[in-house]
């Protein structure tokens, strides 16, 4: 085990490190990072839950005074063919963008492989031995919630992953795979963006074998600015190796984001063992240069010329400022003789005297407001179609950027067709954006403003750089289900706090879930009401309703993987129905997107199809408020039996508001 004030022996200089940084940009400086997990207890580390995230097939177990253990067990399920990872929670900067350098970082962590009796008991019914395989990796990844394929994926990569994805690993391998050029069983492998290793060492050559159930230490140190890197390992406890496993040039830089997750993954295939992670240590050290402010600005000019000139002006600003004290001398000389002249000419006392114009205050920079339409052709590039981020029956959405040159915002633009068959009440639409700009909600999409010109109507939001759901849920990849299963709780606490406030969405579907930086599930692209055809006292009674019915729908998407409809390409059936069908037949499981494959939480699948379900019955039959479906999904509230078969209809009437779609407004088949 790591005791604390454990040494290092590094072989980069963090002296030399800062004298090679760049300053052209500006001030140098260096950005450190160190973690440190003696063990992983949470009687010792209290912040242990918050700093590590678990995925897949990953415990915290309180073994050997506590430890990462992958796969879980503790359910008693088949070990064969599991993955997990355990990352630490807060990205990392590990590159540079402006020198293009990487980090330099080291870390050191003890490890454990080992067979028990519940691998043993499974392979009883297999008829062969299932432990030796397949590895532990230290990984860099670029996001914290893909889980990797089992077996020799190592839980690095998986069918999500396109060539583009940023990945670098290093690999503890038991089990060979000729097809990936494995030397062996027992070999360290270094990957990058890969899982074919682009350098492997046999490990029985430094005396090391990874597989007799003894802890071993590994130690891995990077030199951003050589660009070369160390491995080296042996036993726990044992003093720093002097032979490296590998010791040589490696550029990374190619396989880095500025931001990473640093962790690690592990799996197991046909062939089972436990890994256990039972310390870490970890430090980076990133160059970064603090930006300056611009010559170009009026302060920086003046802050420049005082200390050009020892606190004094030039003479060019001297004289500047002369002939700009002589004519506001001027000017105060004219209003006074004005001023005389009309009191000589007697004004009439009927006359009433103008009033000052009203003190503008400063506003805000983020506060919602109107905005031209030419601002909003400049930021979109005339609405270019390079420009386009989706399009709707609505209108079509824009990624905009304002003139400041800093703000990315996205436009929606509200089709003439769509206008114009709804008709267009200004005071209400406008009163309505003002209502829900107000609104602040970590899980809601920040509205920036609005614009009325004629008959266009656009909204501006804050711009969200990974998208709306659509691509990740039904994309190429695969969105693990603790992902899945944390949008549905997020899009829950937004539509409670909406309708908590006596608001709605009218517009609940996944394009309009979006994922921010830290991808989490913020809903935007709300459905305002343009016409003034029903009464706002029918539309609070019916809007919230329709989002919690359209909620159930949506929650049916993430769990089953597939569209609402399945449409000519889906050869499907409609997912409603399908949904209700599985449901009579106790069949509910078979509705769980199978591409999320063994990692993945059956039993809580079922019961958030559940509560979608229970939001698609009839209003008088039992459909929840939003406040209880979060309720629900935090386990403090039980979820009520849902009825033998499917409601008979559902919303039985029409609306030409569009507060009703789709499902809302038609009877169920």
């Amino acid at each position: 085990m790591m005791t604390k004030g454990m040494i290092f022996t590094s072989p980069f200089d963090p002296a030399d490190h800062k004298k090679s940084v760049i300053t052209s940009a500006g001030p140098a400086t260096n950005v450190t990072k160190h973690l440190f997990f003696p063990d992983f207890s949470s009687v010792n580390n209290p912040r242990l839950a918050h700093d590590v995230k678990l995925l897949g097939s990953a415990i915290i177990s309180e073994e050997k005074s506590g430890c990462v253990q992958i796969p879980d067990l503790s359910q008693q399920v088949d070990p064969r063919q599991l993955a997990g990872r355990a990352i630490h929670s807060s990205p990392i900067r590990l590159f540079d963008p402006f020198t293009q350098t990487p980090a330099s970082f080291e870390t050191t962590f003890s490890f454990q492989f080992r067979t028990n009796n519940s691998t043993k008991n499974f392979a009883s019914g297999y008829g062969d031995e299932l432990d030796g395989g397949s590895g532990l990796t230290f990984i860099i990844v670029p996001d914290e919630f893909t889980v990797g394929r089992p077996g020799p994926w190592l839980g690095m990569l998986n069918d999500a992953c396109d060539e583009d994805y940023k990945a670098v690993a290093i690999e503890f391998d038991t089990r060979q795979n000729p097809e990936f050029g494995d030397p062996n069983d027992n070999h360290v492998g270094i990957n990058l963006g890969s899982i074919v290793s682009t350098t492997t060492i046999n490990a029985s050559d430094i005396g090391v074998d990874l597989k007799d159930g003894s802890v071993h230490r590994a130690w891995i140190t990077y030199n951003g600015q050589m660009h070369h890197m160390d491995v080296r390992l042996g036993p726990d406890g044992d003093k720093y190796p002097s032979k490296p496993a590998f010791s040589g040039p490696l550029d990374i830089s190619p396989f880095l984001k500025e931001y990473m997750f640093v962790g690690f993954s592990a799996s197991t295939g046909n062939h089972t063992q436990i890994h256990n992670l039972l310390s870490w240590n970890f430090t980076s050290i990133s160059q970064a240069s603090l930006r300056v402010p611009s010559g170009e600005t009026c302060e920086s000019k003046i802050i420049i010329d005082n200390s050009k000139n020892g606190g004094i002006f030039v003479n060019r600003t001297s004289n500047s400022f002369m002939i700009f004290m002589a004519i506001v001398i001027l000017l105060l000389a004219a209003l006074l003789c004005y001023y005389y002249n009309s009191r000589r000419r007697g004004i009439s006392s009927n006359t009433s005297p103008a009033l000052p114009d009203k003190k503008q205050r400063p506003r805000p920079p983020n506060k919602p407001r109107r905005f031209s339409i030419t601002e909003l052709s400049s930021a979109t590039r005339c609405f270019g179609e390079l420009q386009i981020l989706g399009a709707d029956t609505r209108g079509v959405t824009y990624k905009g950027t304002m003139s400041n040159g800093c703000n990315n915002v996205a436009v929606k633009r509200f089709s003439t067709e769509f206008v114009n068959s709804n008709g267009l009440d200004r005071r209400r639409l406008a009163k309505e954006i003002k209502a829900i700009s107000k609104i602040r909600h970590p899980n809601l999409v920040p509205l920036r403003g609005w614009c009325f010109d004629r008959n266009e109507v656009l909204v501006v939001y804050d711009f969200m750089p990974n998208g709306n759901l659509n691509g990740w849920l039904f994309g190429v990849g695969v969105l693990p289900w603790t992902r899945r299963f944390k949008v549905v709780k997020d899009v829950a606490e937004a539509l409670s706090h909406l309708h908590s406030r006596q608001l709605a969405h009218k517009n609940v579907k996944t394009s309009s879930v979006f994922l921010d930086v830290s991808f989490r599930a913020v809903l935007g692209d709300f459905g305002f009401v343009l016409s003034s055809a029903e009464s706002e006292r029918f539309e609070s009674a019916v809007s919230q309703r329709a989002d919690v019915f359209e909620f159930g729908v949506f929650v049916l998407e993430v769990v089953a993987g597939r569209r609402r409809r399945s449409g000519p390409e889906g050869g499907g059936p409609d997912l409603l129905e399908w949904a209700w069908s599985m449901h009579e037949r106790d069949e509910k499981v078979k509705v769980v997107d199978r591409k999320m494959g063994s990692v993945v939480n059956s039993e809580q699948a079922v019961r958030v199809m559940d509560i979608g379900l229970l939001c698609t019955l009839n209003e008088n039959r039992g459909r929840p408020s939003m406040e209880e479906v979060v309720e629900f999904l935090s386990l403090e509230k039980q979820v009520p039996e849902l009825p033998p078969s499917r409601p008979v209809s559902l919303f039985p009437y029409s609306s030409t508001t569009g507060l009703c779609s789709g499902y809302s407004c038609a009877s169920f088949k």
